[in-house]
Formats: structure tokens, C-alpha cells, sequence
């Protein structure tokens, strides 16, 4: 066993690489253009040099990292979820839940869960206000509106959303969000959510549509953290609270160093042998380090315009929940 290790852990050490791909967000969702994870998008014109960002710990023009974000998550759409419980022993679970509860989302809440293409926040959303369905008729016209979806954004033979859809969720990924349609028919929610294709700075919505924005474990890998938050004010409702729930800083220096060992050294193995893929998850372990730290994404939230703001820290620091309303 420990020979045929070693060679997976030598490996390790290389930096992760990926193609490109580029996606593009169904027509119908805002009348005016918008450009959605193209490289044209975001070059810079009469030869100026191009920006560069972070990819984990490589530096790639900004241009590129959403081709690349793109790719890893295409790559472990299928084992997503296995990950999740193998990775965070199933506590990950937990931390969704405290996000539900903070929230605490009323019957008439519109929910938009940025870079949510599996579901889990969308579903947990739907069980927590399930137990008063009865006080969802009368809903206004407005989703009625929205849920006039692109065919094209759904897989064949799916139904269109129902007038019981209450959540949207919103993942640049589309290998993402076929996992989220497929887990939704299982589970019988298929009709309470909508799936929308669209990029977290560029988001297919009008201004003040949503009274809650979430965003959990995606944020960091945003290529734009600032526009990405800019944007999640802009669709909010005056009052709308945006709740971001990401990997951050562990506070306690024994638990820092132990975290950090079984970040980098089982983590990428666990990708290897569930999901066939060690590079992708030692780009999620590299972008975690890359994040800002809680009071730093608290400063980032208040520059963009959000009101008390605030955060909690979860088991230790390894997970932060951050909140903050538009006023």
C-alpha cells in the first residue's frame, strides 16, 4: 500500500494545471448584454498588460481563472458531495444548518444561492419553510415572472419551474447544476427550486429582486471578490441580507498546524481515490490559504456597501459565517 502511495504523494508537489472551457448564461434572464466567464470579457484593450490573479498558488492572468475554476469544478461535479462528507467527516452538514438558522428565512422570502449548484443550501431552505406552505398562496407575480426559464437551461426532458418555485440557484458551473437538478427529482423538490446558469460578478438579474443572498464555499473562488459582492448588493431588496459561509482562518495555533498537515497531505489523496482527481482538491486547499481572513472579508463586505456586518466563527475558525444587510 505504502509503495503505490508514495508515487501519488510525489506528484502532489506539482503545481495544478487545467484546460480551458468557456460557458455562456441563457438568453431571457436581462434584456441587457452582459458578458458571462469569457476571456473577451475582462483582456484589456490597446495592448496594456493584463492583470494577473491567483489560481491556488499559481499566478494566472485574471482572464484565465475562471476557465480554470470552471474546469476543476467540472471535473468533481459527480463525487462533489461525497467529498464534502469524506473531506469534513460529514460536518459540513452542520455548518449548512447554522446558515438556515441564521438566516431564518420567513414564508415570502425570496432565496438567491450564488455558486449553489447542488442544492444543499436551496433544499435546506425549502424543509425550513415547508411546514408553511399554506401561506404561500397569493404569491406575487414576480415569480411567475422569473420562472419564465430558457429552454435551453434545462437538461432534456425536464419540466419547467412551477409557481411553487421558491429559490433560485445560480452556479457558472452547468456540470454543477445537472448534479442539483438530478439530487432535486430524488428528493422531490424538483418543482421548488430554479436553476440558473450565471456568473456571480455578472449576475442575470435585476436590481432588488431577492430578500436573501447566500453564498457557502464559493466565494473564494470568485476571480473578482469585490464586483462578486457589489453584485449581490445590487440584486438584494433594501433590507436583504447577503450570508456568505467560507473557509477561513483557524484561530487556535495547535488546531492551525493540524489542519494545515491534514489539509495538504489527505485531502488531495482522498480526491484521488474517491474523485480520480488529487489536482483539483489541492487547488481547493490552496485557495482556502489565498482567502481573506475574517476581518478582512468583513472590511471587503462594509467597502461594498453592506451594513452590520458581522461574523461568526465555526469549529475553531475553519469555517466563517459572515453576514451583512443593504440598508
Amino acid at each position: 500500500m505504502a509503495a503505490s502511495v508514495r508515487p501519488l504523494l510525489e506528484r502532489m508537489i506539482f503545481r495544478p494545471s487545467a484546460g480551458a472551457v468557456s460557458v455562456s448564461v441563457a438568453d431571457g434572464w436581462r434584456p441587457s448584454p452582459r458578458c458571462y466567464a469569457t476571456a473577451s470579457c475582462r483582456s484589456f484593450s490597446g495592448g496594456a498588460a493584463e492583470k494577473s490573479t491567483h489560481f491556488g498558488f499559481e499566478t494566472v492572468p485574471e482572464s484565465e481563472k475562471a476557465k480554470k475554476v470552471y474546469t476543476v469544478f467540472e471535473n468533481v461535479a459527480h463525487k462533489y458531495d461525497v467529498m464534502n462528507d469524506a473531506m469534513s467527516l460529514g460536518i459540513h452538514r452542520l455548518w449548512k444548518d447554522a446558515l438556515l438558522r441564521a438566516a431564518h428565512p420567513q414564508p415570502g422570502a425570496r432565496l438567491l444561492d450564488v455558486a449553489g449548484g447542488t442544492g444543499d443550501i436551496a433544499f435546506r431552505f425549502l424543509e425550513y419553510v415547508g411546514s408553511q406552505k399554506g401561506r404561500w398562496a397569493g404569491r406575487s407575480s414576480w415569480w411567475q415572472d422569473i420562472c419564465q426559464k430558457d429552454p435551453g437551461n434545462r437538461e432534456e426532458g425536464e419540466e419547467g419551474p412551477t409557481r411553487d418555485s421558491r429559490v433560485v440557484v445560480c452556479d457558472i458551473n452547468k456540470e454543477m447544476l445537472k448534479v442539483g437538478r438530478r439530487k432535486a427529482r430524488r428528493t422531490g423538490l424538483a418543482d421548488g427550486v430554479l436553476w440558473v446558469a450565471g456568473d456571480a460578478e455578472e449576475l442575470p438579474f435585476d436590481d432588488a429582486q431577492f430578500d436573501i443572498y447566500t453564498i457557502a464555499f464559493g466565494l473564494r473562488n470568485v476571480t473578482h471578490v469585490e464586483l462578486a459582492l457589489r453584485e449581490a448588493l445590487r440584486v438584494l431588496k433594501p433590507g436583504g441580507r447577503f450570508m456568505c459561509l467560507e473557509f477561513s482562518r483557524v484561530t487556535d495555533p495547535v488546531l492551525a498546524r493540524l489542519y494545515d498537515a491534514y489539509s495538504f497531505q489527505v485531502i488531495p489523496l482522498l480526491g484521488e481515490v474517491i474523485a480520480g482527481d488529487w489536482k483539483s482538491y489541492r487547488y481547493l486547499v490552496e485557495s482556502i490559504r489565498r482567502f481573506p481572513a475574517q476581518e478582512a472579508l468583513k472590511e471587503l463586505l462594509e467597502d461594498a456597501g453592506f451594513c452590520r456586518v458581522g461574523y461568526r466563527n465555526m469549529s475553531g475558525g475553519v469555517v466563517s459565517l459572515h453576514s451583512g444587510f443593504k440598508l
